[in-house]
């Protein structure tokens, strides 16, 4: 039995003051009596919440999710648990097939392996069924339509491999792709897509339930001799079912419009994300990725003419401070969309500190700062 004290314990959106107990790895109870305990522990004036959870990340710490090994895939696992990240989806960006079932497979086996500190659920594959249009960083070469033959061979071979998959709905115009994830267990995810209405719809439709990055490479509304469409930023505004990620930085989006999206969509229906590139956490300023000439300043990467974001370097912490310090939220607001959220999508049994959920608990200062760490209820 261990035995978790706080004035700040991270319940839903408010904060409570008591005890947390947690054995054989789940939470037990979470109450103001104090009982008998093997391990105790005292955080009072810290806040105490359930871990975060990063859907969408492709490394950090020097460490990158593809074109890497699988000690690389564990290493920049553990180096996000370090900024609270105690559940992750490592994020393959687009490249040849066999270079993306390699990817796959290194994050299999790290996940298999014992030595990722933390909680690794799969692989997320951002690609390569995109729309060259909104392809963004992502490399155009590699950009294709769906192709039955590769997912299908790939799913079936690797089946509790790969969590979420990202693709361009207009590419999947009867849905067959999007049906097939979803049958199979993988979150279909709309993203990098150019889609109007009755793309999205058709999307829906198939189990399509989450927006990647909204505004980040998702079309608006446009228009044909004087006639509109929507595009995928308004068709999550329209359909409840829709689940939106952010990425959370204040950079990729400012203050305001974080605050707008969380306005209309609700705190149930947005999850934050890192998108973190492999060199989030080091003091790399300026290099090459993937062909591709970048600088880090304002934090935040950039292309090397500044025409354009080549990615985020922030950690799961930043997102939390960007929500409190720059947005107005409150942390148990800003949590909620790091922890319970994301763990909603991701159908696990975590996020929130609650009987009977996983274990993963973090504390951290009013900086935000991490101190402590459990996983799974053992203390890292």
């Amino acid at each position: 039995m261990i035995r978790i004290k706080s004035d700040k314990i991270v319940v839903g959106e408010s904060l409570f003051n008591g005890y947390l107990y947690v054995e054989n790895g789940k939470i037990s109870a979470v109450t103001d009596v104090e009982k008998p305990a093997d391990e105790r522990y005292d955080f009072t004036g810290k806040y105490v919440s359930a871990g975060f959870i990063d859907m969408h990340t492709h490394g950090a710490g020097g460490h990158a999710f593809m074109n890497s090994e699988v000690s690389d895939v564990i290493a920049g696992c553990n180096y996000h648990l370090a900024h609270g990240t105690t559940t992750i989806v490592p994020t393959i960006s687009a490249g040849s097939f066999e270079t993306m079932k390699r990817a796959v497979i290194h994050i299999d086996q790290a996940k298999k392996s014992g030595q990722a500190k933390g909680n690794i659920l799969g692989a997320h594959l951002e690609g390569p069924y995109l729309s060259t249009k909104q392809c963004g960083a992502q490399c155009p070469v590699f950009i294709t339509p769906p192709c039955k033959v590769d997912y299908e061979s790939l799913i079936a071979e690797y089946p509790d491999s790969v969590t979420r998959w990202t693709y361009a709905p207009e590419n999947d115009t009867d849905g067959e792709f999007c049906k097939y994830l979803t049958e199979h267990g993988v979150i279909a995810s709309a993203g990098h897509t150019d889609a109007k209405y009755p793309d999205m719809a058709t999307a829906i439709d198939n189990g399509c339930n989450l927006i990647t990055h909204l505004y980040s490479c998702t079309s608006t509304v446009t228009r044909d001799h004087g006639f509109r469409s929507l595009g995928v930023i308004e068709s999550a505004y329209l359909r409840d079912e829709l689940y939106v990620e952010i990425i959370a930085d204040g950079k990729h989006l400012p203050p305001d419009l974080i605050k707008m999206i969380i306005k209309i969509k609700g705190t149930d229906k947005v999850a934050l994300i890192t998108d973190s590139l492999e060199i989030a956490g080091t003091d790399i300023k300026e290099g090459v990725m993937s062909g591709t000439e970048f600088i880090v300043e304002d934090g935040v990467c950039k292309l090397k003419d500044r025409s354009a974001f080549a990615g985020s370097v922030a950690t799961a912490d930043r997102l939390i401070q960007t929500l409190v310090n720059e947005c107005g939220f409150s942390v148990p607001t800003a949590v909620k969309m790091l922890t319970e959220v994301p763990a909603k999508i991701l159908r696990v049994n975590k996020g929130v500190l609650a009987v009977d959920k996983d274990a993963d608990i973090i504390v951290f200062d009013e900086k935000i700062r991490v101190s402590d760490i459990f996983v799974n209820g053992k203390r890292i």
